[in-house]
């Protein structure tokens, strides 16, 4: 399956320009407050309302490595309104003016809140790598035999992502020619012949697919896209649910719960969702639920004691329907489950940072394999020549990494820097930290409190001064 970018209609030209001079008469008003809370500095944003806006202004501050610590947001009639509270990893305010600018800039650049004249969310310059996407059954060793192909054919792996979830995995790699023009790989012969190698790597598994496309000028957002494949593989529809039971062994995470209900006195689908707080959870949200077609009207979403996080949605078909029956219910459910799950990683959180070369990522990823290792997620990056690889790991039955195996790992390394981000053995209680007491006391089923806990959460909208469409 080919990546390319989707190309605007001519039939829909008379809409862009009208999205062009609405936009025009209204232009979005982006603010970076750090004077308005003592913990946090807030970004207020608003402008006029299109599907996937949301996404596109959860996806910047995500990109940007900040945490979201509080948000609230409406968009009913053609306006669109955004709180958010963030800060960086540590919990300090962005106190940084080049990305301070950088939000104010981005979030009011001309393109950005019409996601369906742009085609996509986060279009990312690829002319100089070739994009390869993997979906199939996830089995221990499979990363490795897929680095030795990439190897074995002078591809270098400049940046890539894994996720494995329900025992299915999905993977986007870009790989640069290494043996010629240290670009993207034009040849179509060459390319036909990677996919059919990886094709091959990976025949046998029900459900597979390997791709590979010279980069066409602009793609989708790799995490975006890494939802989408999954969901197309339909990871949420096995291994007995993402939030109740743990493949292959592995030792269960605090509980996801997921309940939709209907608000049928305000026309909406109200979605509950409690879970383990971590970096980019509400892009992983968001994400899903736009992507399934359904619009967010309103939403306020906030961090919990004890790492829980909270999440509440007002939600429509992008045709104005709420959910229609049980069944779409129950997929909403499995499918925002999954969502959350997939980024989740317990065990081992290991980085290797070393100088970049041919081969390298072949070699780590083969040491992992012969010490009996299973790689559960991986953020890979090479750049300016040194390569920053980050491999959530346990053994092949979800166990936690053994110390001696960690120091194994560090011998045969050699050069490289190795730096343990997370050991279970050195806060005695595995991954599961947070969010597991206090978020499950109360009943996410309950609808009663909903709308009245939303919009007395809307307090901070009164510093909106909105601009009228229409004079």
């Amino acid at each position: 399956m080919a990546l390319t970018a989707a190309a605007a209609s001519g039939g829909d030209a008379h809409d862009d320009e009208y999205a062009k001079l609405v936009r025009g008469m209204n232009p979005p008003r982006v603010v970076v407050d750090n004077e308005a809370s003592d913990e946090a500095t807030v970004i207020r944003v608003d402008s006029v309302s299109s599907h996937g806006t949301l996404l596109a202004v959860v996806q910047v501050i995500a990109d940007l490595g900040l945490v979201i610590r509080k948000a609230y947001f409406s968009s009913d009639g053609s306006w669109f309104m955004d709180v958010f509270n963030v800060t960086d990893r540590d919990g300090n305010k962005v106190l940084d003016d080049q990305t301070i600018s950088y939000i104010q800039t981005t979030l009011e650049a001309d393109d950005w809140y019409y996601p369906e004249v742009r085609n996509t969310v986060g279009i990312v310059p690829a002319e100089e790598y070739t994009v390869i996407e993997l979906t199939g059954t996830d089995r221990p060793g499979l990363l490795s035999e897929v680095c030795a192909v990439l190897a074995g054919m002078r591809c270098a792996v400049r940046s890539a992502e894994l996720w494995t979830h329900n025992t299915r995995v999905a993977a986007v790699v870009h790989v640069t020619d290494d043996g010629g023009s240290g670009g993207a790989i034009e040849d179509e012969a060459r390319i036909a012949d990677i996919s059919a190698r990886l094709g091959n790597l990976l025949r046998g598994q029900s459900g597979v697919r390997a791709a590979a496309a010279a980069a066409p000028g602009g793609l989708t957002h790799k995490e975006r896209r890494l939802h989408q494949m999954m969901f197309d593989d339909r990871d949420y529809d096995g291994g007995g649910g993402a939030a109740s039971s743990s493949p292959r062994g592995r030792s269960p995470t605090p509980a996801t719960e997921v309940s939709v209900t209907p608000c049928a006195e305000r026309g909406y689908t109200a979605v509950v969702v409690r879970c383990r707080d971590r970096p980019k959870l509400l892009f992983d949200t968001v994400c899903t639920i736009t992507d399934m077609g359904y619009v967010i009207h309103h939403g306020a979403v906030s961090s919990e004691p004890r790492g829980g996080a909270y999440q509440e949605y007002y939600i429509r078909h992008v045709d104005g329907d709420p959910v229609r029956s049980e069944a779409e219910r129950q997929r909403v459910v499995q499918c925002l489950e999954a969502a959350i799950e997939r980024r989740t990683a317990d065990g081992l959180a290991l980085e290797v940072r070393t100088g970049d070369r041919a081969g390298l990522l072949s070699d780590v990823t083969r040491i992992f394999r012969e010490n009996g290792l299973t790689i559960r997620r991986a953020e890979i990056s090479s750049e300016r020549g040194e390569a920053v690889d980050t491999f959530y790991l346990s053994d092949p039955q979800g166990h936690p990494v053994e110390a001696k195996t960690i120091d194994a790992i560090r011998a045969q390394i050699g050069e490289a820097t190795l730096r343990v981000k997370h050991n279970p053995f050195a806060d005695g209680d595995g991954a599961g930290g947070g969010g597991g007491g206090g978020a499950t006391d109360d009943v996410a089923g309950s609808t009663a409190f909903l709308f009245g806990n939303l919009f007395k959460f809307y307090r901070p909208f009164q510093n909106f001064s909105l601009i009228k469409l229409y004079s």
